[in-house]
């Protein structure tokens, strides 16, 4: 298994994974359109995130994308994980833990990077003992939103 930075010639993996992790996790379907040009604008842009994906013997098979909070407290950046998705016949197998592994292990090489953070639906149990598995613990923020 390889894991790697997304480039532009992951766009259309990453689009489908997207529109199927929406699905999946929370019975929405997304506009298309949108995401293929959201998934582009990180991809041509890193100060937006980076896309990171998996591969096995050539194949995409996972992908998350990372994003950046500012931290005053800390004096330097968290990095928050996003739209993770796993293609069901590759769950189980340590693909997300991998991941995961990767992207602590860039935490904790870069002096600039403190932590990382991620979200998961309320209803998804399996992602929370997922993460709680790989010592990530639930902090006692409750996230609010308000979405146009």
């Amino acid at each position: 298994m390889i894991i790697r930075q997304a480039t532009l010639q992951d766009h259309k993996t990453l689009v489908e994974f997207q529109l199927a992790m929406a699905h999946e996790t929370e019975g929405i379907e997304l506009h298309a359109p949108t995401v293929e040009l959201g998934v582009e604008a990180v991809l041509n842009d890193s100060n937006k995130g980076n896309y990171y994906v998996a591969e096995v013997n050539g194949q995409v098979v996972s992908s998350l994308l990372t994003t950046f909070e500012w931290s005053d407290w800390r004096n330097g950046t968290i990095l928050w994980i996003q739209s993770v998705y796993v293609m069901p016949d590759f769950r189980r197998k340590g693909v997300y833990r991998k991941m995961y592994a990767h992207i602590k292990d860039m935490v904790m090489k870069a002096d600039n990077l403190n932590g990382i953070r991620l979200y998961a639906d309320k209803t998804n149990v399996a992602a929370q003992k997922t993460y709680e598995n790989l010592g990530m613990n639930q902090d006692h923020y409750v996230t609010f939103e308000w979405m146009k």
